[in-house]
């Protein structure tokens, strides 16, 4: 996982690639959407607003063919992560969900507003501990700008 402590410094950071481009495009279009509706830019990134915190899972979520990326609003939130050859996976990729699921232990970190997180899909992750969370959630596919299947 990787934490970026300000948008600037994401925008810094990640400022070329299209699909980097596409992320700070749906950033700034926060103030024309509306909270957990998927909107979508071209086919390399759905997007939407989370208000509200997240359930306490107790499984780690990990992806494949997108990643996440997470930019905080207000409130803040915990997250564990830990590399999925270190966990023990209960629940096997489904392609339709591009989701995976284990069990065991990983490291936490603590997100406030502001924070920008990207959730490498090598790595698997779970949420908890939440307060007054506002955020962004960005899930951008792997490939650099289009769907290999299409």
């Amino acid at each position: 996982m990787i934490i970026l402590n300000t948008l600037d410094e994401f925008k810094s950071v990640y400022r070329a690639g299209k699909k980097w481009q596409r992320c700070i495009e749906a950033i700034n279009n926060l103030n024309n959407i509306k909270p957990n509706v998927f909107y979508s830019i071209g086919d390399s990134l759905v997007y939407r607003l989370a208000e509200g915190n997240a359930h306490n899972g107790e499984l780690f979520e990990g992806n494949r063919r997108y990643f996440d990326v997470h930019y905080y609003l207000s409130g803040h939130e915990s997250i564990e992560v830990a590399d999925k050859s270190a966990l023990t996976p209960e629940m096997a990729y489904r392609d339709e969900s591009d989701r995976e699921f284990f069990s065991g232990q990983g490291v936490r970190h603590e997100l406030k507003a502001g924070n920008v997180i990207i959730c490498e899909n090598h790595q698997a992750h779970r949420f908890s501990q939440g307060k007054d969370v506002k955020k962004v959630i960005l899930k951008v596919t792997v490939e650099e700008t289009y769907f290999l299947n299409k």
